[in-house]
């Protein structure tokens, strides 16, 4: 059996989150807290596997380079 390992993505999108798997387009679900995101996540993409599989269409891989940081900046002054 293949395994597959995706980049995963969970957001605060209130009241609960938002997650996405970017490399799979359409691949998104939400939950009440991180873990049931993280549970969710998993499901669809077992869904997003099958269905391609189903049809025949190619999975994409997520090989891709990804460099994630944060920028802070101050509170522009009021003019």
């Amino acid at each position: 059996m293949k395994t597959y390992t995706f980049r995963a993505v969970i957001e605060k999108d209130d009241p609960g989150y938002h997650g996405f798997i970017p490399a799979l387009p359409g691949c998104h679900t939400s939950g009440e807290t991180i873990e049931e995101t993280r549970k969710n996540l998993k499901e669809a993409l077992q869904g997003y596997l099958e269905v391609a599989k189903k049809y025949g269409d190619p999975i994409p891989s997520d090989d891709s380079e990804i460099i994630e940081t944060t920028v802070k900046i101050a509170e522009p002054a009021s003019s």
